[in-house]
């Protein structure tokens, strides 16, 4: 099962559409990674300030990050709301990031209202392509560490203390995720019922035991109710042999 692209909204692909850049974007995490195109993007409303050919159309790290540089600087002077978070996650090929991109330059080039970054959760991790999938084929937390840290990353920010607290959270995130998956099927990983949980459906048993009112009093005290019919029995016995001594005696 592939990681399928996330779709962007209708207006947005429009917009991306109406502007004829050189290359047409298929895939938009590879494609906007380096900052060529956003580029060209920018320099369609501000031709005297963005030239693209002073940026390399290359997927080095070096490109990137020289790409990147410039379009930062001219981004804050401009004092366009973009997040940074935004842009590490689309250097990096985040999934998501470069479509949250593209709806945050959208916004701020046509006046348009779109979902700020405090509107949802930011999240470039694939927990939600790892939902999708069988429990089977879910990811292990050594594949979870290498599929969310890029090697980019490493390369960018090399501080041991980082990349640990980069790798604690995606831990913590997966353990999460397999804690959901122990709770909704229990009987696939052989889980026991723990001492309360047992004491909570033995109440319940017990709660539903002594609910009698509806049922038959043949059906709760069977034993009872047999004896009483023995009794019933032997009695009509006596009293018809009783009324047959006295017969014979007249």
């Amino acid at each position: 099962m592939a990681l399928r692209q996330p779709e962007l909204p209708r207006p947005v692909l429009r917009w991306l559409l109406s502007l004829g850049l050189s290359v047409s974007p298929r895939n938009y995490r590879r494609d906007f990674s380096n900052g060529y195109l956003v580029a060209e993007i920018l320099s369609r409303r501000f031709p005297a300030h963005i030239q693209p050919d002073a940026y390399r159309n290359g997927c080095s790290l070096a490109a990137k990050l020289s790409n990147w540089s410039q379009l930062r600087r001219f981004l804050a002077k401009q004092e366009f709301d973009i997040a940074q978070e935004l842009i590490e996650g689309t250097i990096h090929c985040k999934p998501g990031a470069a479509e949250s991109l593209l709806r945050q330059l959208c916004a701020a080039l046509t006046g348009s209202r779109t979902e700020s970054l405090q509107d949802w959760q930011v999240d470039f991790t694939d927990s939600c392509y790892q939902t999708q999938l069988p429990v089977a084929a879910r990811a292990t937390t050594s594949t979870a560490i290498k599929s969310n840290i890029r090697l980019t990353e490493v390369l960018v920010e090399p501080s041991i203390c980082i990349n640990r607290q980069k790798a604690i959270a995606i831990i913590n995130m997966h353990m999460g995720m397999r804690m959901r998956e122990r709770e909704e099927n229990p009987r696939r990983f052989n889980i026991k019922p723990c001492f309360g949980q047992r004491v909570v459906h033995h109440l319940n048993c017990i709660t539903a035991c002594m609910n009698t009112d509806s049922i038959p009093k043949e059906h709760l005290l069977p034993h009872k109710m047999e004896m009483k019919k023995v009794k019933s029995s032997v009695n009509c016995g006596s009293f018809s042999s009783e009324t047959g001594a006295a017969a014979l005696t007249l």
